[in-house]
């Protein structure tokens, strides 16, 4: 991994930075539970603030959840990219051993071996894109919830001034309204609240909606890496890698005739020896039968032996 540009435990930390963020929030509500009363609860005079704030922490909640198992499905692609990318190292032929099967990068590899089994060319560009694509689809709900979170506090704000000029209305029609006043208090304090609320939900939801992007870019971006660095070669067959493997083919074949010369060089120069040596011993062996034939004569002669010839 020291090749590739990539965090490990990127979405881990980023969930267990959510989990500390929310016990602090909570915290943070319990210590200051009084002014929290005191903007949300205490003197409502109508439900609108409770609706409108309640429909903001939804919307904030649901997307903080779709958020979170979002990064926790990144957690374990991060886990299986880590698997696969030692299993290259130490066992080449096992490199999906104990890498999930759904896992993005087992995907990957797959389809590059089928891909290469069919003899059909790679186009990585293509898978890069594919894989882009799919994986947006994962963060469409809570870039929905982004884009909208800080309108539903515009939108509180909105029918919250609508109540206070209708309270005000009252007031300018009657010298003395108390629940006109109420009502434009209340309007006012129901604006703050929702306001309030939509800016703080954004701003929490927007900070994790970054992360879960770069979540999202480091793991993408780290089975790009690994497809160059490591699959790529073994499965792709490019025109330039099979020329140069040509090439290096035709020089070893050309050394290899090179030898084979000065290896029949050789066996000539040896059959040259042998011939010389085998009409060096024929002349002595035609030698030895003149002299063979001489001594039986000198036999026949010294023992008195008829000649049969």
């Amino acid at each position: 991994m020291d090749n590739i540009n990539f965090h490990r435990h990127y979405s881990r930390n980023t969930l267990l930075r959510m989990f500390v963020l929310i016990v602090a929030a909570g915290a943070l509500v319990y210590w200051k539970w009084g002014l929290v009363n005191a903007i949300y609860f205490k003197d409502q005079l109508t439900e609108l603030g409770w609706v409108i704030n309640g429909a903001i922490m939804v919307l904030f909640l649901v997307g903080m959840s779709r958020m979170a198992i979002s990064l926790m499905g990144y957690a374990r692609e991060e886990a299986a990219l880590t698997r696969f990318v030692r299993n290259l190292h130490k066992r080449p032929d096992e490199a999906l051993r104990g890498v999930p099967k759904r896992s993005l990068i087992a995907q990957r590899y797959r389809t590059l071996l089928k891909l290469h089994e069919t003899h059909t060319p790679i186009n990585q560009n293509a898978l890069a894109s594919t894989l882009v694509a799919a994986e947006s689809t994962r963060s469409s709900l809570a870039k929905f919830v982004n884009n909208i979170l800080i309108l539903t506090g515009v939108f509180g704000t909105i029918v919250s001034l609508s109540i206070a000029l209708i309270g005000a209305s009252d007031v300018l029609e009657n010298a003395v309204s108390a629940s006109g006043m109420g009502m434009v208090i209340h309007g006012m304090s129901t604006a703050l609240s929702t306001t309030i609320t939509a800016i703080v939900c954004y701003v929490f939801f927007g900070y994790f909606y970054l992360r879960l992007n770069d979540a999202q870019t480091n793991l993408v971006s780290a089975i790009e890496q690994v497809t160059t660095s490591y699959l790529m070669p073994r499965f792709q067959v490019e025109t330039d890698t099979v020329l140069y493997e040509f090439t290096g083919l035709i020089r070893s074949l050309q050394s290899l005739v090179a030898e084979m010369a000065n290896s029949q060089k050789a066996f000539r120069e040896t059959e040259q020896q042998i011939v010389e040596t085998l009409e060096h011993y024929r002349g002595k062996v035609d030698n030895l039968e003149d002299h063979m034939t001489d001594i039986l004569r000198m036999l026949r002669l010294g023992f008195r032996l008829r000649d049969d010839e």
